[in-house]
C-alpha cells in the first residue's frame, strides 16, 4: 500500500480496489461471524436454567413458531448476541450488529428489549417496571410485547423442545447477506 493516512487516497489508486475488494469479502463473511458470536453465548450461563445460546435459540423457535416474519425470527435468535461483549449494553450492542441487515422496526425492538423485560425484573432491582410504557405510542410496541411477553422472557426452559441452531442458519445467511439498501455502515 502506498498510503499512509486516508487523506492520501485517490480514486484511481489500486488501493481502493484492494481495500473494496477486502470489505466485499469481509462482508461475505457476515453470517459466519453471527454464528461465531452466537457461539460464544453457549458459555453464558449466568445462573438461569438454560445458557445463552439455548435461550436465544428457544426465543427464536417461539417468533417462528408464531409466525414471525424471518428478520423478526433472526433477531429473535441474536437478541442478546451482544452479551458476547458486554452484558450491561447488550442490547444496544445486539440493535447495532442488526442495525444494517433490519428495518427500523425490528432495530428498535431488539434495542429497547431490556426496557421490556423490566416488567420481569426490574422491580428486583431497584428499576421502574413500567419502562416499556415510555415506548407506548412508537408503532413497533405491540410487537416489542409480544417478543418480550410471549418469546423472550418464556425462553429458559431446559425441556422446551427448541429447533436446533442449524434450522436458523439459512435465515442467517439470508438476512445478514447483504446490508439494507441505504444502511449506515
Amino acid at each position: 500500500m502506498a498510503f499512509t493516512r486516508m487523506d492520501q487516497l485517490t480514486a484511481d489508486m489500486d488501493e481502493i480496489r484492494v481495500i473494496g475488494d477486502a470489505l466485499a469479502k469481509r462482508q461475505a463473511a457476515m453470517p459466519e461471524v453471527i454464528r461465531g458470536m452466537l457461539g460464544e453465548l453457549a458459555s453464558h450461563l449466568d445462573g438461569f436454567p438454560v445458557d445463552q445460546l439455548e435461550h436465544s435459540i428457544q426465543t427464536a423457535t417461539r417468533a417462528e413458531r408464531a409466525g414471525a416474519s424471518e428478520e423478526v425470527i433472526v433477531a429473535s435468535l441474536c437478541h442478546d448476541i451482544g452479551k458476547a461483549v458486554s452484558d450491561v449494553n447488550h442490547a444496544a450492542i445486539s440493535a447495532e450488529i442488526l442495525r444494517p441487515y433490519v428495518s427500523t422496526e425490528t432495530y428498535e425492538i431488539i434495542h429497547a428489549h431490556q426496557d421490556f423485560q423490566g416488567k420481569y425484573i426490574y422491580a428486583f432491582m431497584g428499576k421502574d417496571p413500567d419502562a416499556r410504557e415510555r415506548y407506548a405510542d412508537r408503532p413497533w410496541y405491540r410487537l416489542a410485547c409480544r417478543f418480550s411477553d410471549a418469546w423472550d422472557q418464556a425462553a429458559f426452559d431446559p425441556d422446551y423442545d427448541s429447533y436446533p441452531l442449524a434450522h436458523f442458519e439459512p435465515m442467517i445467511d439470508r438476512v445478514f447477506a447483504s446490508p439494507r439498501q441505504g444502511a449506515q455502515s
